[in-house]
């Protein structure tokens, strides 16, 4: 099992977290464990829970960190508070999360999230979960099918794609990521660019629906904030545009507190802010990362700290 990847933003993202050395932290998604090595290094005593709903990331990180102060949990992170209850742990110093597609699911094939190499239609983070892009392809109705194009993929030729798709597999049923591809190449116009782009997008579309992914980051972050303590630290990265969006909103509403309309003289609803932003604008990855790494182009970090 091959883990050789690039941690996004690491230095950056472990900085912000504030580390302090007997300290309790949770990466929400292990990955490649390059996250969560880091936090390691950085702590005397403490400790590290890393989440993933991977367990090629699991047996990777279990093997590769093998340290005492590291627990490595199967789940969704949607689930932190009950995976925390479980472990008997009230409150954390810091909550990370590093959201999207590992580098080791796009690199493996067999997995089916990268549209780069031929693979069966899969797209599952959780292997066990019942739900695949296959099943996704072959069975959402036309309006369904065009509603996930548009909504979670942002692609504008989605009724058209979603139409051909549905036309094509009374055929024969999608089976594989390059079947897929090539609908999308042959019905998108434009440019060699352009077509690619549909790719991404669509990809990107079925990836979220399988994996719940956006409803995933809502309910993480709200369920993070109560957990961390007095000057206790979450830290996301982003790396797509719905994304980002759900992560900016939460944290405004979360560091304003009062939801009271506009127009009222006075707060009636008595909610106080809970975090203030260490982050008023994202960090991006530097020129050098940049230059190392094409899949950081789209990264996003913000942060925000428990008042």
């Amino acid at each position: 099992m091959d883990f050789k990847h690039y941690t996004v933003l690491r230095e950056e993202a472990v900085e912000l977290l504030d580390i302090k050395e007997n300290g309790i932290y949770v990466d929400c998604t292990l990955g490649g464990a390059g996250h969560t090595k880091l936090i390691l290094e950085k702590l005397k005593g403490g400790r590290v829970i890393g989440i993933d709903r991977d367990d090629d990331a699991l047996e990777n990180a279990r093997r590769v960190l093998d340290d005492s102060r590291f627990t490595a949990v199967k789940s969704n992170f949607s689930e932190i508070d009950s995976v925390l209850s479980d472990l008997g742990i009230n409150e954390v110093d810091g909550v990370l999360m590093d959201l999207g597609v590992s580098s080791h699911q796009l690199d493996t094939a067999e997995r089916g999230f990268s549209y780069s190499a031929d693979g069966p239609l899969d797209m599952r983070m959780d292997s066990a979960s019942p739900l695949t892009a296959a099943d996704v392809i072959n069975q959402y109705s036309e309006k369904e099918l065009a509603r996930i194009f548009w909504e979670y993929g942002e692609e504008r030729f989605s009724r058209k794609i979603a139409s051909v798709i549905c036309e094509n597999r009374k055929e024969k049923p999608y089976t594989t990521t390059g079947e897929l591809l090539q609908t999308v190449s042959d019905t998108v116009r434009g440019s060699k660019t352009d077509k690619l782009s549909s790719v991404k997008r669509i990809f990107q579309a079925v990836r979220i629906e399988v994996n719940g992914e956006l409803t995933a980051v809502e309910e993480v972050i709200d369920r993070s904030l109560p957990l961390l303590k007095k000057g206790g630290r979450v830290v996301v990265i982003s790396f797509h545009s719905l994304e980002d969006r759900i992560v900016k909103s939460r944290f405004a509403a979360a560091a304003r507190g009062c939801d009271c309309p506009s127009d009222f003289p006075v707060c009636i609803c008595g909610k106080k802010p809970i975090i203030k932003l260490i982050t008023r604008k994202p960090l991006l990855p530097s020129e050098k990362e940049l230059a190392e790494n094409s899949r950081s182009h789209s990264a996003k970090l913000r942060c925000g700290e428990k008042l």
